[in-house]
């Protein structure tokens, strides 16, 4: 099966030419990092957390995510995590087969990792209609390709996002990289507080920020119900979280902090973003 681009056109540029002119304007951003990142192998990186809206909104905060994982080194698999906008398919959705297509090309799905996967989760289920028309994973997937072109990936779109449900679902993706012995990033896409003003907005999602820092999922869900805070990618982060420890992590990076209003210069009403790296 071969997933067609939902958001081409709209969340990102369909040309191919001018997605990458678009993907350099965000590295390129004064928001963004500034210049364009050395391909290393350091491979200290284990999970990364990255916004999903429009590249012109986004984008700049988003490239400084991508800039520390070309550093870091490519690995051989990305787990992206992305929540449930549309209301569409299972609870916790995993696409087990065929391929991504986006204007730069297509990336295969890990077969192998996400047949194992299935097997160690009583939690998730195998259902494409989820990732049909959902945008929070297919944007990570351009700034990937810009830098690599054989990688493969495992989408899986949260509906569900309570505490208990991102335990199973951390266990079940820590057992499957255990036993398959493989080179995996988890990306969880997520942005922070909707459409409230700026100072608003900077202040809720410091707090949920700073306990994403520490590495402490249950004070970020604490945080989130006492702040009644709008982030949409909490059950991700949870998972990236809990994984990204139980695999070896031990400390946690903001690498950079914005809004659509540092973009737009409308401050009146903002959605947060965040790019943030979980490291060895």
């Amino acid at each position: 099966m071969k997933r067609k681009p939902a958001v081409a056109g709209t969340f990102y540029e369909s040309d191919p030419k001018a997605l990458k002119n678009r993907i350099e304007w965000c590295f390129k951003h004064e928001l963004g990092p500034g210049d364009f990142p050395k391909v290393g192998g350091d491979r200290n990186i284990v999970g990364v957390i990255a916004p999903h809206a429009g590249y012109i909104y986004s984008g700049p905060i988003a490239a400084h995510a991508y800039y520390r994982i070309v550093e870091d080194g490519f690995p051989e698999t990305f787990i992206i995590l992305c929540p449930n906008h549309t209301g569409m398919g299972s609870s916790v959705s995993l696409m087990a087969e065929g391929e991504w297509e986006t204007p730069l090309g297509s990336v295969k799905i890990d077969e192998e990792f996400s047949s194992e996967l299935f097997k160690k989760s009583e939690i998730i289920d195998i259902d494409d209609t989820a990732h049909s028309q959902e945008h929070s994973c297919e944007v990570h997937i351009p700034f990937l390709q810009y830098f690599k072109k054989d990688f493969k990936i495992v989408p899986i779109c949260m509906w569900l996002q309570d505490l208990e449900t991102t335990k199973e679902v951390a266990q079940a993706i820590v057992d499957t990289i255990k036993s398959l012995n493989k080179d995996i990033v988890l990306i969880a896409s997520t942005d922070f507080t909707h459409y409230e003003p700026q100072e608003i907005a900077e202040s809720t999602d410091k707090k949920i920020i700073d306990a994403i820092l520490k590495l402490d999922e249950k004070v970020m869900y604490k945080r989130i119900n006492d702040l009644n805070a709008t982030m949409c990618g909490y059950g991700p982060v949870s998972v990236v979280l809990i994984s990204s420890k139980k695999l070896g992590a031990n400390k946690a990076r903001l690498l950079k902090y914005g809004t659509s209003g540092d973009v737009t210069g409308d401050r009146s009403s903002v959605v947060g973003y965040a790019s943030i790296t979980i490291e060895k």
